[in-house]
């Protein structure tokens, strides 16, 4: 067999799924370009022409002409049995979404892997922000936040044992920064071959559910009228995503058994939570810097902690208030908008939420922090001034006002004073 061209050093986040996709041994990849996504599928079709990647194994690549497209592809080979893979970002994401209820509606594993971007129309952007994934979110699908290059190859790699778990059977969709970690390179350091098939889950042949076999017709996506099973089908997904907590957790635990790497339980990742006085939560690269922001604000004489969303569908209500109930002063970091909502943000209204029905955390004081939209970005002493504010509100029993403070959440990194002025006066923000 060749000798692999890499197998640990610098790779670009991109270029780490792609080679975990064939590490995971998939059998189809649906294809279709979109900033930030691009390189992924670029790579992969490298990849399926390599030496090392020929004389092991065959993955179909199928080049599509759209997102929706890309989907309906997913589908189809996944319906016939088929491992399948492929990424997108932004608008593709929103152009396949129909294609996201067709998954999860019909119990189908694939792993999608997303490079979060901001939502055009207007104004156009590509950069970091979850308010792509984040608009799935009750779709059906399982959610991921992926902070690091090394996390976004293992987590694909893991994301097969979850998916096709006979308790599961949805699709996960991994996902990280556009840009942030889509574009850069860190070391990265692959699983060989053999050891990597020990730990995947064996293929099937078909899914116990679903097949494509002339000799044995079956009917899917018949029309279902209300007093029959549609209720009951939708409730099944609902216990299926309840199902992959347990999954998940046990996913992880194996991995870091086999390779020694892990990412705390697989739904959340405590950080210096022990005897910390306030807690920062957040998601993605955010919440990786933020065990930077704690230990400086330690320097500083704060015992801050931190906790990283890692699983977002399912969503970890047990893992989230354990912590909450031993720190009661919170500050949720968010990166996308839920317009409307009480908060602002989907993450911080979910753990208010669940703080409600729990006796222990209901007087939890909860403050919503939401930053780094568009990929602007969200400085360390922004992440400190965080933990100062938990601080203020545990010390004097209220939210201390600050310029940038409405509707009792926080915008962090708001353009504001003489910036503001001097941006209105080029006219970037019109009649706003």
């Amino acid at each position: 067999m060749a000798k692999p061209k890499f197998m640990e050093g610098p790779l670009k986040g991109n270029f780490a799924s792609a080679y975990a996709a064939m590490d995971a041994d998939i059998d189809v990849c649906t294809a279709y370009p979109i900033t930030p996504q691009t390189t992924v599928v670029e790579k992969l079709s490298e990849l399926i022409g390599e030496e090392e990647f020929i004389e092991r194994q065959h993955v179909e690549y199928v080049r599509m002409e759209s997102e929706h497209s890309v989907g309906a592809g997913l589908v189809g080979a996944s319906y016939g049995g088929a491992r399948t893979f492929t990424a997108t970002a932004g608008q593709g994401l929103l152009y396949m979404t129909e294609m996201v209820h067709w998954m999860t509606g019909a119990r189908l594993p694939p792993v999608v892997a997303i490079q979060t971007r901001g939502i055009t129309g207007p104004g156009w952007n590509i950069w970091a922000d979850y308010g792509d994934i984040l608009s799935l979110r009750d779709s059906g699908i399982m959610i991921q936040f992926i902070a690091s290059h090394q996390e976004i190859y293992d987590s694909i790699i893991q994301g097969y044992n979850i998916t096709e778990h006979p308790d599961v059977m949805l699709p996960l969709f991994p996902a990280y920064g556009g840009f942030v970690l889509s574009h850069t390179a860190k070391p990265v350091k692959r699983i060989p071959w053999e050891d990597a098939q020990k730990f995947v889950r064996p293929k099937t042949p078909e899914w116990p559910h679903v097949w494509v076999d002339g000799e044995r017709p079956i009917m899917s996506n018949a029309l279902i009228m209300p007093q029959n099973f549609y209720t009951e089908f939708r409730i099944k997904i609902h216990e299926a995503q309840m199902n992959a907590l347990p999954v998940i957790k046990n996913t992880m635990a194996e991995f870091e058994k086999s390779f020694g790497r892990g990412y705390g339980n697989g739904l959340v990742v405590p950080y210096k939570c022990e005897d910390a006085e306030v807690l920062l939560i957040g998601y993605g690269g955010n919440a990786l810097q933020a065990e930077d922001a704690v230990d400086k604000a330690r320097e500083q004489g704060y015992k801050a902690g931190a906790l990283r969303l890692r699983t977002y569908r399912p969503f970890p209500q047990e893992d989230l208030l354990h912590y909450i109930k031993k720190i009661p002063y919170v500050a949720v970091m968010e990166r996308a908008l839920a317009f409307g909502s009480p908060t602002g943000g989907a993450v911080s209204t979910d753990i208010m939420a669940i703080c409600q029905r729990d006796p222990e955390a209901r007087n939890a004081n909860i403050v919503p922090f939401i930053g780094g939209l568009g990929g602007r970005d969200v400085f360390l002493d922004e992440q400190i001034d965080q933990i100062k504010i938990l601080y203020e509100l545990k010390e004097k029993g209220e939210v201390p006002d600050r310029k940038y403070k409405m509707w009792d959440t926080f915008w962090t990194g708001l353009i504001t004073g003489d910036k503001k002025m001097a941006i209105e006066n080029e006219e970037y923000f019109g009649d706003i």
